[in-house]
């Protein structure tokens, strides 16, 4: 694999994400944010963070398949969400982790959470974007 993920002494350790990622293999990818969208366009899940959380990683996925990686290859992610507040915390998590139990995966790379006032259209709540390093 071309990404290590670690958490170093003396910063906090988070469930979710780790701290820092080291890249060692050759090519970078940058995947457009992704969005709560089908294959068609027809957006999931609206008024659903959760459900949109959900759909933005398996796109996310579908677009690093598609180039071959997978989210073993991701060296930070950016996440987007509309009128952020902690108390929306819990559906965050919950859509990672049904995208995690159909992936089979746990995307645990360096993240940022951004909360924002809109997206393209009203019914998108959140915006998930990626940068990975494939051999």
């Amino acid at each position: 694999m071309a990404v290590t993920l670690l958490n170093p002494e003396g910063l906090p350790e988070i469930d979710v994400y780790r701290q820092v990622s080291i890249a060692t293999g050759t090519k970078l990818v940058f995947i457009a944010g992704q969005v709560a969208w089908t294959a068609d366009g027809a957006t999931v899940g609206e008024g659903d963070l959760a459900a949109q959380v959900e759909q933005c990683y398996l796109n996310v996925a579908t677009a690093l398949a598609g180039v071959g990686g997978s989210f073993d290859d991701v060296a930070k992610l950016n996440v987007h969400v509309v009128d952020w507040t902690p108390d929306k915390m819990p559906q965050l998590l919950e859509g990672i982790a049904r995208a995690s139990a159909k992936l089979g995966v746990t995307p645990v790379a360096p993240a940022t959470l951004l909360g924002i006032a809109a997206l393209d259209v009203p019914e998108h709540l959140v915006e998930v974007e990626a940068t990975a390093v494939l051999d």
